[in-house]
């Protein structure tokens, strides 16, 4: 019996939001997802680490100093812990329900990178998970990060190191620029924007809401890509 599959029906669009500790980044996903809601776009907000699975129970603890790891070890739970989650992002996307995601791969390896470990040993365990059709980076300089609340509670958060993630973060930006100018066809496919976070909350949720209504418009019409595999 011929299945009936609904070929006019859109996937969902994959947004992740990245940044520095406290610039914003969870305040703003939930913000988006409320307003997703409210503009009738089913939405579903997801964060990463996810630190309810096993894998994820262990990257908690060791970024409450509770445990110890090597670098290398830590750099590769947290991309299994993005690999236990990448089947139901695809089924979702395919469902036609949008994901915000609360920081991805990016974080993964600019923060290991800062450490020392080689970009391209850190881009490696996550190829072929699903590529963003947006990755927002919410600049904001660690000065202003350590003004908020909570601040230098976790591993990271410390001033130097994130003064290193920011730098990386956007190498990312215009890394991805350079090679969409260039025409380079090993591009990650990523439209990355990079956004002031050292702005008001409502500023910062309008620029977000912007740039998410252009590739809601755009991105359901293509199909899902995978993340830094050369086409």
């Amino acid at each position: 019996m011929a299945s009936h599959v609904d070929t006019n029906k859109k996937r969902g669009v994959l947004i992740v939001i990245e940044g520095l500790d406290r610039s914003g980044k969870s305040t703003q996903a939930g913000a988006l997802a409320a307003r997703l809601a409210q503009s009738n776009v089913p939405a579903k907000l997801i964060k990463f680490p996810d630190r309810t699975t096993p894998i994820g129970k262990m990257i908690d603890a060791y970024l409450r100093s509770q445990s110890d790891l090597d670098d290398r070890a830590i750099h590769l739970l947290f991309s299994a812990n993005r690999w236990e989650l990448a089947t139901s992002i695809e089924r979702t996307l395919s469902e036609g329900t949008t994901i915000i995601c609360d920081r991805y791969a990016f974080s993964g390896v600019v923060y290991s990178v800062s450490k020392g470990l080689p970009f391209s040993w850190c881009k490696s365990p996550d190829i072929g998970l699903p590529a963003p059709d947006l990755a927002l980076f919410l600049d904001v300089s660690p000065e202003k990060a350590r003004e908020r609340g909570g601040y230098g509670e976790e591993r990271y958060e410390k001033e130097e190191m994130q003064k290193r993630v920011r730098e990386l973060f956007r190498k990312f930006v215009v890394r991805e620029e350079d090679a969409e100018q260039r025409g380079d066809a090993s591009k990650d496919d990523v439209t990355w924007v990079q956004i002031d976070a050292g702005r008001s909350l409502e500023d910062v949720k309008e620029s977000i809401w912007r740039e998410v209504q252009r590739v809601l418009e755009d991105a359901p019409r293509r199909p899902l890509r995978r993340l830094w595999v050369s086409h």
